[in-house]
């Protein structure tokens, strides 16, 4: 249940979003141009990044969503869960495994970090662009996990799911045509019962 008082009920960011249009459309577009836009990382390795961080923050909702969505981008179903619970044993190739690590010191000990961590990632193989943008990708959940979790957004797990897959078809760029057209944010509305 939301913390805003004027939202009763179960509230999602497509109930949010609307209400702040000023921050969520450059917020949406900064979803869009990092998550999907051309890189050095696949939208399924973003999509990753962003899960894990989530699930470091214990945030359910992001998650849940994230999950879904690079799942749907091809991450082997169970990775994410293998992550959380060990991530030293989870079935991840070397090089993904110390961009992961290094996304999880930048969640759980970012003021520890050190050359040495930025070194480790680029004698895995990964470029400057890749780090950047894997930071990148892990600050931004950083902030949407706190946003989520400070304002109480939750979502049934159909709705998670409904928006995961959102995501992976349509993007943040489909987010942001629904925000603009007046039709909501983050969730296609539910369907409605005749």
């Amino acid at each position: 249940m939301s913390y805003l008082a004027s939202l009763p009920g179960e509230q999602t960011l497509r109930e949010l979003f609307p209400r702040y249009q000023g921050v969520a459309q450059p917020l949406l577009q900064l979803h869009e141009n990092l998550l999907r836009g051309e890189g050095a990382l696949t939208a399924a390795e973003k999509e990753l990044i962003a899960a894990h961080t989530s699930a470091l923050n214990a945030c359910a909702y992001c998650h849940d969503i994230h999950k879904t969505t690079a799942e749907a981008f091809g991450v082997e179903p169970g990775l994410l869960k293998a992550l959380t619970e060990d991530p030293d044993t989870a079935p991840v190739d070397a090089k993904t495994g110390a961009l992961l690590a290094f996304t999880r010191k930048v969640t759980l000990a970012p003021a520890r970090i050190t050359a040495a961590d930025a070194d480790a990632v680029y004698a895995a193989g990964w470029s400057e662009d890749a780090l950047f943008e894997a930071v990148a990708t892990c600050a931004l959940f950083n902030f949407m996990n706190r946003l989520v979790d400070g304002l109480g957004i939750t979502a049934t797990p159909e709705r998670k799911k409904e928006g995961g897959h959102f995501l992976h078809k349509q993007g943040y760029a489909g987010i942001l045509r629904l925000l603009e057209s007046g039709s909501g944010g983050y969730f296609p509305p539910p369907p409605r019962v005749l």
